[in-house]
């Protein structure tokens, strides 16, 4: 008798790797949307935390310079002025210099930080000026390679997107 002899070696059922696999993506379609929503509220958390430091920076800069907010050149709001009055030091007109006189300064220790959130997350670093006959900042279309959004009339600065957070307000309008 010449019979085929099955071997006893243990293997896994094909019953018992399906099961795994189910389990596995169950435990998947739990864990990947909470862990979407822990990176949006991250977003949010930097773009609080980066809101917050250029706010303090321009609202100080006013407090320094009689009312005047930084980038607020005769009532024609300047970019480069922006940038140099918040990174450097300045005397009490504005003026962006060194040596004695200028004892104000610097607010920033970099230029506006990369938007947390939005089109230009990560690699938007300009600031769009609002001259003063254009509409609130929270109003303006976004502008590709611009991070933020700057009045320097009434110092207000905003995210520079219309897009919105997890619970659906808009980052320009909210934050």
């Amino acid at each position: 008798m010449n019979m085929m002899l099955r071997s006893k070696k243990p293997a896994f059922s094909l019953v018992e790797l399906v099961i795994v696999v189910v389990i596995i993506g169950v435990i998947a379609a739990i864990a990947v949307p909470r862990i979407s929503r822990g990176a949006k509220g991250a977003g949010d958390s930097a773009l609080r935390g980066s809101l917050a430091g250029i706010r303090n920076a321009v609202d100080m800069y006013a407090a320094e310079h009689g009312g005047t907010f930084p980038g607020n050149n005769a009532g024609v709001c300047d970019e480069l002025l922006l940038t140099n009055q918040l990174t450097q030091k300045s005397n009490a007109s504005g003026t962006v210099g060194a040596g004695a006189g200028f004892d104000f300064g610097p607010y920033l220790r970099r230029a506006f930080p990369p938007a947390p959130v939005g089109p230009q997350a990560g690699k938007a670093t300009g600031v769009l000026m609002d001259a003063i006959n254009s509409p609130p900042a929270g109003e303006l279309a976004p502008t590709a390679g611009k991070g933020w959004v700057y009045n320097c009339i009434t110092g207000e600065v905003v995210v520079n997107t219309q897009t919105t957070d997890a619970n659906g307000d808009r980052y320009d309008q909210k934050y």
